[in-house]
């Protein structure tokens, strides 16, 4: 397994892992991922299977979508970007533009993992990650809304719930989760 940060040709696998782990009205197009790829590739943090034999990553033969990169087999990625807004918005979601590099906050949209690789750690080891690149930039912290199965997996990474967000996202309620430097 390797993390490294995502390119626009990455887009349709991070679609396609996109589409398998959310609903259709949380799910982020592939259209979507690639406004934020060209933005801020570098807060896309992936985890690719690089003992994967399959190659290609636009299409197969049938012309459907493929989870496979450039180096491999698309495991799971986080996305965000960076903003000095202390909350997370639904606006944030639409508008890639809203990215500022020096801001304090590492904002995080996604936490993906394709299904047949769940609960292998592999989700935590990209937060990991992300919190460490955050840490090192000199940002603030992090924060992220999850559903409320999912508040105690945040905590365990020293999360804090700040309790439900205003964000209504794909008509969902979600719950604020900060970590502060």
């Amino acid at each position: 397994m390797r993390i490294r940060h995502a390119t626009l040709d990455d887009a349709a696998a991070i679609a396609l892992v996109e589409a398998a782990c959310f609903p259709a009205a949380e799910a982020a197009s592939e259209r979507e991922v690639r406004a934020r790829l060209a933005v801020y590739p570098n807060h896309f943090w992936l985890m690719v299977d690089t003992a994967a034999t399959e190659h290609g990553n636009e299409a197969d033969d049938a012309g459907v979508a493929s989870d496979t990169v450039r180096d491999g087999r698309l495991v799971a990625f986080v996305n965000g970007f960076v903003t000095d807004e202390a909350d997370l918005t639904d606006e944030m979601y639409e508008d890639a533009s809203m990215h500022d590099e020096h801001g304090a906050w590492q904002m995080i949209f996604g936490v993906d993992t394709a299904p047949e690789y769940r609960h292998h750690g592999y989700a935590s080891m990209l937060l990991r990650a992300a919190i460490e690149d955050a840490r090192a930039a000199g940002r603030a912290g992090l924060v992220l809304t999850c559903k409320d199965r999912l508040i105690g997996f945040y905590e365990r990474l020293g999360f804090v719930n700040e309790g439900v967000s205003g964000s209504t996202h794909g008509d969902v309620t979600w719950y604020q989760m900060r970590l502060r430097f």
